[in-house]
């Protein structure tokens, strides 16, 4: 009898632990993208024979890992036939302050990207959000939106690529939260 009802406090113990970690644990949220489902037209690019509104989602992210002093936003598409995926966006070096991006932040103006942030090349060729366009007839495509809460603020040669970001942010990184959406023409 003793070792079920030790057996039975382990169980429940871990049980309540697991629900508070999980109640704290690093969260991404919008109001404009959701896991599983599938982007609107604001999202697509507009160009490559997209007619989008290329407009970055709305980003808000909570509990971040103790040590961060920095945040990187990136959204990627591994489904794109490269055969490396495809950067839609990285923006690098956001304030600790700062825990939400509003729709359009990706905008090339910079105008409503955080002070002292930072936007990358996408694969497009510009600083930036690129959104979704793949291929007519090529099927539903993965877009991954991802908050990395980083160690330090990223020091980037001028025009980085995005794999070179890719693996500062991986370096850097005290740990992530990720939505994936899906789009298709």
């Amino acid at each position: 009898m003793k070792k079920s009802i030790n057996k039975f406090t382990v169980l429940f113990s871990s049980m309540l632990l697991s629900t508070a970690s999980m109640a704290d644990s690093f969260s991404l949220n919008s109001t404009q993208i959701a896991l599983g489902e599938f982007m609107d037209k604001a999202q697509e690019f507009e160009g490559f024979g997209c007619s989008g509104g290329n407009k970055s989602p709305q980003l808000s992210w909570s509990n971040a890992p103790k040590g961060t002093v920095a945040f990187a936003v990136t959204a990627y598409d591994p489904d794109a036939p490269t055969g490396s995926g495809w950067w839609h966006w990285q923006i690098v070096n956001i304030p600790s302050s700062v825990t939400s991006l509003p729709a359009g932040s990706g905008d090339q103006s910079n105008k409503l990207a955080p002070e002292g942030s930072l936007q990358i090349n996408n694969d497009y060729g510009f600083e930036g959000f690129g959104g979704a366009c793949p291929p007519e007839g090529h099927g539903v495509h993965r877009y991954q939106f991802t908050v990395h809460a980083l160690s330090k603020k990223l020091e980037l040669p001028e025009n980085a690529s995005g794999a070179l970001t890719g693996y500062m942010i991986n370096a850097h990184s005290l740990g992530s939260a990720s939505i994936e959406a899906l789009y298709k023409r």
